[in-house]
């Protein structure tokens, strides 16, 4: 019996599937869905279908205010939470997060929190976007160029063309290669080394939270209230 089809486009928020429309229906698109159709039959894949667009559904497109970008979801039971280096209620806090933690602990001196579920950063404006949408259970990078990078390239370049004064927090060489998406004269961006322990720290001290707010009010916005609960 063949796997039922992947229906991804239905569960994406109307301010953004205006935008995306023309993705939907790209070939690339097309081909990607068979691939996870395909993949789903034989294997698991994170995070579950409904989350899939968690980032794009608690992020609204005219509430965007801050973009940080991803790699993969964590490919762990449970983890993937449909946004950026965020984990599900009730799981630990990977060592990436923790070290996102510390950083916004002696940047503003915020507690660092016992979830990593950051869902309260995605309701206020910071979109947190993976490249890779999907991956395939204790398998990093399984689902890599199969069309979902093409799909996140669009949605940085739609941000970067359709709105103005988003702040870009670009954490490692791989985030750091979208920059070329980003109309430097419309945005703001900010570089730092990857949060991961295999940087060696060299994340500690980039004050990115709040650089990013102070941009924000500078720009008249509402700052990011950081706390996780």
């Amino acid at each position: 019996m063949s796997a039922p089809a992947v229906n991804l486009n239905p569960s994406i928020h109307e301010s953004w599937k205006h935008l995306l429309i023309n993705e939907f229906g790209a070939p690339y698109f097309k081909d990607l869905k068979k691939f996870l159709t395909e993949e789903k039959s034989k294997y698991t894949v994170y995070p579950p279908g409904k989350s899939i667009f968690a980032a794009f559904n608690l992020t609204h497109f005219d509430k965007v205010k801050v973009v940080i970008i991803g790699q993969d979801p964590y490919h762990g039971p449970g983890q993937a939470n449909g946004l950026s280096f965020s984990v599900s209620p009730g799981i630990n806090p990977p060592p990436s997060l923790k070290n996102i933690f510390k950083e916004l602990n002696t940047d503003l001196g915020l507690p660092i929190p016992y979830t990593g579920n950051l869902e309260p950063w995605a309701k206020q404006g910071v979109l947190l976007l993976n490249a890779t949408l999907t991956v395939r259970a204790n398998t990093p990078g399984s689902h890599q160029k199969k069309g979902w990078e093409q799909f996140t390239d669009a949605v940085i370049k739609a941000i970067s063309d359709n709105k103005k004064g988003i702040v870009f927090l670009l954490w490692g060489s791989f985030a750091q290669s979208k920059a070329a998406l980003i109309d430097e004269n419309k945005h703001f961006i900010l570089k730092a080394a990857h949060p991961s322990p295999l940087a060696r720290g060299a994340f500690f001290g980039c004050k990115h939270f709040s650089k990013a707010n102070r941009i924000l009010e500078t720009e008249g916005r509402q700052p990011i209230d950081w706390r996780i609960e």
